[in-house]
Order: C-alpha cells, then structure tokens, then sequence
C-alpha cells in the first residue's frame, strides 16, 4: 500500500507511538510518505529517524512569511518551481486553493496555498493517515481542492478529542464523522467520546499506541542496600501532566525524612514553575528536572528507578491524556506505578495489581502510596510482573502494526464492495429500462 502520514511536528521523542507506526508499516513493505507541519529543530531524536532514514520522506509546509508582500513573493517562486514537476495537477491545485468564496481569509492569506505546495508532486494514496483529528479538518480541504487522494483515516489521541473540543465546539467534528473513511481512538474512553459527539459506531475502533516491547528489559524490583528510593517521571512539563502534584508528594515523604530522589525527564511550558515550586519546597537536593532524553538515556534512568509515576489531571482547557506510553515503558520494564484516576489511564493501570490509581492533583494520596510501596518493597516484584504481561497483551507494537495493516486493507475491501455494489446496481438498471 502507499500510504500518507500527516502530522505535525515532526519527529518528536514524545511521538513515538507515530514512528512506531511507520517503521512498522516500512518493515511490512509498504511505501509511506510523511507530510509535517513543521520541522523539530531538537537536536535529540529517536535512533529509527535515522535507521529508517524517515527525513528524506518527510515533505515539510513552507515557512509562512508574516508580510503579505514577501509572502506573495515567496508564493510565486514555489508555484514556478513546481509547476514544472506537476504540470497537469499544479495548475488546478493551485487556482482552487485561491478560492476565496469557499475557503475564505484561508485563500485570501494565501495560507491555504502554502500548505498543498508540498503534494503537488504527490500521486494518489491508498491511505491518509492523519495522527489527529485535528489534521484531518485540514485535509478534508486538501481533498476537496485535489491536492492530495485517498481514503481518510483519522486517528484521536488526546488533546484533539478533550482540549479541541472545549474551544471549538461540539460540533467542530461534523464533517469529518461524515466524510472521514474511518476513525480509530487510542483508549475506550476516547472512542464513547467520540461516538458522544456523533462518529458512526461502525466507523470507529479502539487502536492503542503500540511500544517495542523488546526496546524494555524487565528487572527484579528490590530496595538498594543504601536505603534511597528513585522515583521517575517521564513526560512534557505542562499542565495536563500533573508533575506539580508528584513534587508536592514527594516534598512530603522528605519532611518525613524518607531518602528520595526524584527525576523528572521532559521539557515545557512550566519549567520555571516547577522549578521554582521544587526551591520553594526544599527538595532541589531530591527534584531533578532533567530535560528531554532520547530512548537510550531514557531506558538507563528508568533500569536505576524503583517506582514510576504518571500523574495526568484534565487541564483547565479540558485537555486529557489517554494511556500514556512513558508509562507502558516504565510497566514493561518492572517498574511499580503510580497514576490517576484520569482519562483512559485506568484502561491500562490496575488499581493494587500493576500499581495504584489516585484521584487527580491529590498529592496527599500520591504521598500515601509512594509511603505504602517504599514500605513494600517486597510487591515491587509482583506489580512488575503484573505490568509487563498486560502491556505485552494490549500494547506489543508488533500485534498493533499487523491490526492497523488490516484495519487498512478493510477500509480499502469496503471501499471496493461499495463499488462493486453501485456497478451492479446500474447493471440491474440498464437492464430493467432495456
């Protein structure tokens, strides 16, 4: 199959159950062009960007120049170096996309034009994949002014499902429920929230974000001979992660003289607000706010930890996560967790099996079940076991890839028994009249 990935930032350490995705389909012979927003200028990235060598099939949106003027004049130098290499789709393309009585200040900012140079030169797909559902209502428009062709699969994430919603509307995804080819969710909680909203029920299936299981060596979880307790976070720092209300816990256990050491591995918006938080609460000597690592480093600081937490809370903008893979990696790899009561988090956490579930931005409970496993150390074991076996059965990225290459081609089969059927039934016509 040829298939169509459109993202956004792209690649990024935080998305790797994307470049799961699409060295999993590369591996399975099938051609896939990735089409990003914009470029992660990130020095650090995952070791399959390079092995696969994903950026010479990544085609990027044009900068988009702030005055109107260069902004014409750039535009007139890419339609002439593209016009050569579509000859017959450029010039359709690109007088559509100026349609300002259907796409509005879109056309008129020259914005919509910018976004389909990069598929002059695209022939048509089997599969457009759009990693979520936010990308979709964008390519939507890019179908419908013949930019880009092929059967649109949407998948919902997270913030396009929670967040999106709660600025645009209820009924921001109309038209996409009734034009998408098909729609997949990543965590039951997203699925009902997306029927809620009026997906087909037949047009919809829960598909986790898969992890290499193989990438995470399971480890015996014991207490250390120097009596310390190394907790980890992984994930972007900002609001919807919760880290806040794991330092607060963890400043608690300190008080109480417990050895803790506490690393966080991530980046974001409020790196200074926790920052400050963890100076204002004394724990700078614990708290660690490490920065983005790539999987090696990440995968080291994890084989060194003894408890994971993974602390989402729905945001003020309504943002919310789904089954998070920091977390599954953590679980693969022995580690005991602690999470919330959050979003389809507890789709993958069993409460006193795996680890423990708290209520949201609750660090008092978050202190009572750190105390409880450092005082257990003997479960460690047990909640390590339990994890891995679940994340092996529901989230291995080898059975996930092989279910979205089926998922793929049933798409395509009800494609061709639609028309199968509409041929049929304009013999059977043809036949009556005759």
């Amino acid at each position: 199959m040829k298939i169509a990935f459109i993202v956004a930032k792209f690649p990024l350490l935080s998305e790797t159950f994307i470049l799961n995705q699409i060295t999993g389909l590369i591996e399975r012979g099938h051609e896939v062009d990735i089409y990003g927003m914009i470029s992660n200028d990130n020095l650090k990235v995952h070791p399959a960007v390079e092995k696969y060598h994903l950026l010479t099939r990544t085609y990027y949106h044009p900068l988009l120049p702030k005055n109107y003027f260069w902004r014409l004049v750039k535009c007139l130098g890419l339609i002439l170096v593209n016009f050569p290499r579509a000859p017959l789709k450029a010039p359709l393309v690109v007088l559509r996309s100026l349609n300002i009585f259907k796409y509005g200040r879109r056309a008129a900012s020259l914005r919509l034009l910018y976004s389909v140079i990069r598929f002059l030169e695209a022939k048509p797909y089997d599969i457009i994949h759009c990693q979520f559902g936010t990308l979709a209502l964008d390519c939507m428009i890019w179908q419908d002014i013949g930019a880009i062709q092929g059967k649109l699969i949407t998948s919902f994430r997270g913030y396009d499902i929670s967040w999106f919603i709660q600025q645009q509307g209820e009924h921001v995804y109309d038209s996409l429920f009734a034009n998408g080819d098909f729609f997949l969710a990543n965590c039951e909680y997203f699925k009902i929230k997306a029927m809620k909203l009026g997906c087909d029920e037949k047009k919809i299936v829960v598909h986790g974000s898969g992890v290499d299981c193989n990438q995470f060596t399971f480890k015996e979880r014991h207490s250390h001979t120097d009596g310390k307790f190394r907790i980890t976070t992984t994930g972007r720092l900002v609001e919807k992660k919760g880290i806040e209300y794991g330092i607060r816990a963890v400043a608690k256990l300190a008080k109480l003289g417990k050895d803790i050491e506490y690393n966080i591995i991530g980046d974001g918006c409020l790196k200074e607000n926790l920052q400050q938080l963890i100076y204002s609460l004394n724990v700078a000597d614990r708290v660690k706010l490490l920065g983005w690592k790539n999987q090696p480093e990440v995968i080291e600081i994890l084989n060194n930890s003894d408890i994971f937490m993974a602390l989402s809370v729905t945001a003020e903008d309504g943002n919310q996560d789904a089954p998070v893979n920091t977390l599954k990696e953590a679980m693969l790899m022995g580690l005991p967790v602690i999470a919330t009561l959050h979003g389809g988090i507890p789709e993958l956490v069993k409460d006193g099996v795996s680890g423990f579930l708290v209520p949201e931005r609750d660090s008092d409970a978050i202190a009572e079940k750190l105390t409880y496993l450092i005082a257990h150390p003997e479960i460690w074991s047990s909640m390590g076991q339990a994890g891995r076996a679940f994340v092996e059965a529901n989230y291995d990225m080898n059975k996930l890839n092989d279910e979205l290459v089926q998922i793929y081609q049933q798409v395509l089969m009800q494609d061709l028994l639609v028309r199968q059927e509409e041929a049929l039934a304009s013999v059977a016509k043809l036949r009556y009249k005759a």
